[in-house]
């Protein structure tokens, strides 16, 4: 009986030592498989056999020990060169999670470069993340989403110049003009001043135009007067030129802004027929030199009708 045992034993003993050298070898196979994947530039299959070697061979025990660290060797840089890849194809939310990740295993495995690598990385691939995400919440015309988004990568990057300036225009789009104003300031500092102005400038330009349409003159030169604090783009001066000369006692105003339009727009179309509506002005203020000046540039400017109004003033 004492000698069945002992060939049961050796038997169990043999067996073990099998199942322990088939588990080693599957372990193995699936390092190398790693190896392949990875030279073969599938990153995220090598990522997987790499992790069920460790597992296998970490269950091993001392067995494993030599895989297994070769496997925590492999582990954390290729999680960090996903990172990078996915940073590379735009997918900065993936980018992020393996950054993280790589950061976390590197820790736990004691690779310190990796980790000071991922670690690196990381604030910029958040910000790139945040920047991403408002830009297409801004793309979608969630307009109020889009700022907060703006918001959180300055706070993540305070000198991130192109999110200073699309938070002053997500908070254009979105109609918050004050909010637009307050933001001016960061867009300014970061060297976006005359892009931002033009945002907030073109969005009063807008309302004047509408305005002057609906033919509300009052609000149509006031909100061309706001305009014109942020562009001087020759509408601004027209519309406010056409909208004061619609309204009593505003002439002198009506000149000031169609003699702007004609200093910024010396070559426009219309140059003529407003340096006559100019000349036409002073005349009823009965300014005939001034009158006589403007009715004759808006001839030399092609307006024939003007000729008339010279010879009356000339006699």
């Amino acid at each position: 009986m004492k000698k069945l045992f002992v060939i049961l034993a050796a038997a169990m003993m043999t067996a073990a030592i099998a199942s322990a050298q088939d588990t080693m070898a599957t372990a193995s196979e699936k390092y190398n498989a790693g190896l392949e994947q990875f030279n073969a530039g599938d990153k995220l299959a090598a990522l997987d056999s790499f992790k069920e070697a460790l597992r296998i061979s970490e269950a091993l025990g001392s067995e494993g020990e030599v895989l297994a660290a070769n496997c925590k060797k492999a582990i954390p840089g290729l999680l960090l060169s996903l990172a990078k890849q996915c940073n590379n194809e735009k997918k900065f939310t993936d980018a992020v999670k393996y950054a993280e990740e790589a950061a976390k295993t590197a820790e736990s495995y004691e690779d310190f470069d990796t980790l000071g690598a991922a670690n690196e990385l990381l604030p910029t691939l958040k910000v790139s993340e945040a920047y991403f995400d408002a830009d297409n919440l801004l793309k979608a015309k969630d307009f109020a989403a889009a700022a907060e988004g703006y918001k959180k990568v300055l706070e993540l990057d305070p000198s991130h110049a192109n999110a200073a300036l699309r938070l002053v225009q997500a908070y254009t789009e979105a109609g918050d003009i004050d909010n637009a104003k307050a933001s001016l300031e960061t867009a300014k500092a970061l060297g976006k001043e005359a892009d931002a102005n033009k945002i907030i400038g073109k969005a009063y330009l807008k309302k004047a135009s509408a305005a002057l349409k609906a033919k509300n003159f009052s609000a149509a030169l006031t909100n061309a007067q706001s305009a014109s604090e942020f562009i001087q783009e020759g509408n601004v001066y027209l519309i406010a030129g056409q909208a004061a000369s619609k309204m009593p006692g505003k002439e002198n105003l009506a000149i000031e802004n169609f003699s702007k339009y004609l200093e910024v727009s010396p070559k426009a179309k219309n140059a003529g027929p407003i340096a006559y509506t100019v000349g036409a002005l002073y005349q009823q203020q009965k300014n005939n030199a001034k009158a006589l000046e403007f009715y004759k540039k808006a001839e030399s400017l092609g307006y024939a009708q003007a000729g008339e109004m010279i010879k009356a003033l000339s006699k």
